[in-house]
């Protein structure tokens, strides 16, 4: 436990120590897609009796979590590998799974608090409410885990900065956007819904959006079982390439 607890303070402090350009920037940039689409789409209603802004906070804080789950794992890894410290982590007698959870959670702890930020800042700008508080955590929870071990096989498979940027630019990215945070998928013709359906993010973001608004446009149930079979395929991926030590050890 001593080895788990130290790599995951050290992920957690590595973040926290520049927490202006982690946790204050993506604040920033959620508050201005606030202001901008708040203001450019004040007459649209997507849930009846629900403006647009109350239902866009929610979509923004999710994406913040995913976005910096994310980002927190794969870029810590992909660092080491260049920086050459990633022998300092392999050499001490740290399990594959302990490696696994001090990197997962410390990507969780990340979103979460971005996540957070993004709530305090914007909520004071609209009507929003708790509905179902257990249903925000659990999306946010098992979101920023699942996040979190996709950046963990990006680090894996990254060998340069741009390798990790192009992963997170054309697959992050797009399926975010994507998912439903700007909007209802109902609003789509049928076949974009079909696709939408494909989409794993779309899950996260309307289940999250669920516990606010207590309206979603899939039954958040099925959602939360979606997230957590994808969860568990992904973990179970990465912790094979772990225990191969694949592109870790040379």
């Amino acid at each position: 436990m001593t080895t788990f607890w130290t790599l995951f303070t050290k992920e957690t402090l590595r973040f926290w120590k520049v927490a202006m350009q982690t946790v204050a920037a993506p604040v920033l940039t959620s508050l201005l897609y606030l202001v901008i689409f708040g203001h450019a789409f004040t007459r649209v209603q997507v849930y009846e009796g629900v403006a647009y802004a109350s239902f866009l906070v929610p979509g923004l804080v999710m994406m913040s979590v995913l976005q910096n789950a994310f980002a927190n794992s794969s870029s810590s890894l992909i660092q080491s590998k260049i920086t050459g410290n990633i022998v300092f982590i392999l050499l001490p007698p740290i399990s594959y799974l302990e490696f696994f959870s001090a990197y997962v959670l410390g990507a969780v702890v990340r979103g979460l608090v971005v996540g957070a930020g993004v709530l305090l800042v914007t909520v004071w700008f609209v009507d929003l409410k708790v509905v179902a508080p257990g249903w925000v955590l659990a999306f946010a929870l098992l979101g920023a885990a699942l996040l979190g071990a996709l950046g963990v096989i990006a680090g894996i498979f990254a060998e340069k900065i741009d390798q990790l940027a192009a992963f997170q630019n054309f697959f992050i990215l797009p399926l975010t956007f994507l998912s439903g945070v700007f909007y209802s998928i109902h609003a789509l013709p049928e076949c974009w819904q079909r696709l939408s359906h494909a989409n794993p993010f779309f899950y996260m973001v309307d289940g999250f959006r669920y516990g606010f608004l207590g309206r979603s446009d899939f039954p958040p149930l099925a959602s939360l079982a979606v997230v957590a079979a994808s969860f568990f395929a992904v973990s179970l991926l990465t912790l094979k390439l772990l225990q191969t030590g694949y592109k870790l050890r040379h």
